[in-house]
């Protein structure tokens, strides 16, 4: 699979979870403090790795910043992006099932390296609902990317 990453600082766990992600077999694109000579601005960066999911040229991103929020918030302004900012497994495996969440958010501050691989464990792991009601809660979602304009 092809992961978009990004971060706003190179902090241990930005750089344990290029590291993860690779030794899990995944092809990393990197962002921010993670790529030399890139922009560090956690909007900026969260947004470029949102974007390369959103036109398909990555299935999944994982966007990180201190707090998380800033990048969530960044990448969600993307249309066709469900970001989730999740602390721990559950979150994350609840924001795959019910949510179809294609973008994970993290914590710089408060993710450790065992509850990183707990996370991305829990987000592989996953699979979207096929519950109806699940279904059209994405489909809403996706309405309301369609009904708005970001330049």
């Amino acid at each position: 699979m092809r992961i978009s990453v990004s971060s706003d600082m190179d902090e241990p766990v930005a750089l344990a979870l290029v590291a993860e992600l690779r030794a899990r077999g995944h092809d990393v694109l990197t962002h921010g403090a993670l790529r030399p000579g890139d922009g560090t601005q956690w909007a900026a960066c969260s947004q470029a790795a949102a974007r390369e999911v959103a036109d398909g040229s990555s299935d999944q991103a994982v966007v990180c910043c201190w707090t998380g929020t800033g990048a969530s918030i960044a990448a969600n302004k993307v249309p066709g992006v469900r970001a989730a900012l999740c602390t721990d497994a559950y979150t994350a495996d609840g924001a795959r099932r019910w949510n179809d969440a294609n973008v994970l958010a993290l914590s710089l501050r408060l993710t450790s390296g065992p509850l990183l691989r707990e996370i991305l464990d829990a987000w592989f792991a996953a699979e979207p609902s096929e519950d109806a009601d699940d279904r059209e809660n994405v489909s809403r979602i996706g309405r309301l990317d369609a009904s708005r304009t970001v330049s």
